[in-house]
């Protein structure tokens, strides 16, 4: 399970390791905690009108990386606050797809990053340990049949000690033609798409070169108490 700020981060932080989960046989969920209907600087365009842009967007990168189901939690861009409710919300899904790992923002980083990105990482850790663990949290997701969940692994994206990294050589195409999909903040590279993928390629080699990888994502792996 991928639980992202906003359209978009998923394939940005982890696109190449989705796709290659699900070559493998896994079943990917991915929850977009935002409608990021504030990510433009077109003078012209209106949340409203972006927030429904960015859904199409994300609907098409998620079925190019191979998810099985996309949910929008649909909380404004900039609007992520550590709540019971949000809280609740992401335990309800942890508790209902069972994830064995769970990939999300880095909560801790110890200079500028988006707000959305460390409330999401924070509120993410605190479902996942103690919230969807213990059956006395959220007790009304027992009516509904959803029992206590413990997630094995947990990946933080953006983070700036990196321990985990994986190879992405043999699926980057689907994670840049899968960023491609969001137009609305990359823009249109239909007409230079080698230049871009040459650029993209760039990074991701920038990644792995330190460890014999030529593609790669890198991750912080934590596992939570159990």
């Amino acid at each position: 399970m991928v639980m992202a700020a906003h359209p978009d981060d998923s394939e940005f932080g982890c696109g190449g390791t989705i796709a290659k989960w699900v070559n493998e046989g896994q079943e990917v969920i991915c929850i977009v905690c935002t409608n990021g209907d504030k990510g433009t600087s077109d003078e012209n365009m209106t949340s409203e009108k972006l927030a429904a842009i960015r859904e199409q967007e994300q609907r098409e990168a998620s079925k190019v990386l191979g998810v099985s189901e996309v949910i929008f939690l649909g909380y404004p861009d900039g609007g992520l606050e550590d709540t019971a409710e949000f809280r609740g919300k992401l335990v309800r899904l942890l508790r209902k797809y069972r994830p064995e790992v769970v990939i999300t923002h880095d909560p801790k980083l110890r200079y500028m990053g988006h707000r959305d990105h460390r409330l999401a990482g924070i509120v993410a850790m605190d479902a996942i340990f103690p919230y969807s663990r213990d059956h006395l949290f959220y007790p009304e997701h027992k009516a509904e049949g959803l029992l206590p969940h413990k997630v094995k692994e947990v990946y933080f994206t953006g983070a700036e000690d990196p321990d985990v990294f994986i190879d992405i050589s043999e699926t980057f195409e689907f994670k840049v033609k899968a960023i491609g999909c969001h137009v609305s903040q990359v823009g249109d590279h239909s007409g230079d798409w080698a230049t871009w993928v040459d650029q993209m390629a760039r990074r991701s080699a920038a990644v792995g070169k330190s460890h014999g990888l030529l593609l790669a994502e890198a991750f912080k792996k934590i596992e939570p108490r159990r």
